[in-house]
């Protein structure tokens, strides 16, 4: 769909840039997503996969986001071969719907309640970000952090358009549960694209 450099704006990478490549379709479909326009691959060309990579290693982070929609849908092995391959590290946005390929320095699992994360996804994750949109996304948060490793780290986000009233609940709860972190999505208070 795009690529862009940019700094990531959420979770444990907050503030470090890296090259972003969003791939298109999503087998989810989260009425609050923020890039709606991300579900459906058909409107977008198809980009060489060489051509992505060259693109990548231009920038002095050599650091990868690979997000989407859900970027699963495709199998990522000889993408991440590639930015292996020009000294690029590598980090997943995924809802966990799909099983795992391509090889990952980092993999970030925001599951969604539609589509539970499959078991790989969740063993393997280094962070689990939680979009917490209502009070009944806590349980579905602390079911998805039973299964995460010990190592994971856990954070809960507010849901962009609810931040204002969700921010005060995730911090109570952080203060009665500090095994989580908050997360904000500070890219947008900062205009960051």
């Amino acid at each position: 769909m795009e690529t862009f450099y940019s700094i990531q704006g959420e979770g444990f990478h907050t503030g470090q840039a890296a090259c972003f490549v969003r791939i298109g379709g999503c087998d989810v479909g989260c009425k609050w997503c923020d890039v709606k326009e991300a579900w459906n691959a058909s409107l977008f060309p198809p980009s060489p996969t060489d051509q992505i990579i060259e693109y990548a290693a231009l920038y002095p982070a050599k650091a990868v986001v690979i997000t989407g929609g859900e970027p699963l849908l495709y199998n990522l092995d000889y993408l991440c071969k590639g930015f292996k391959s020009k000294g690029i590290r590598t980090f997943l946005e995924t809802s966990g719907s799909q099983p795992l390929t391509g090889e990952w320095n980092w993999i970030c699992l925001s599951p969604k309640k539609g589509s539970p994360p499959l078991k790989d996804a969740i063993e393997k994750a280094n962070e689990l970000k939680m979009i917490i949109h209502d009070l009944n996304d806590f349980p579905w948060a602390e079911e998805n952090a039973s299964q995460a490793s010990v190592e994971c780290y856990l954070y809960l986000q507010p849901e962009w358009s609810h931040r204002n009233k969700m921010i005060p609940g995730i911090i109570d709860y952080i203060k009665m549960n500090p095994k989580w972190k908050i997360s904000l999505q500070s890219h947008k208070y900062m205009n960051i694209p």
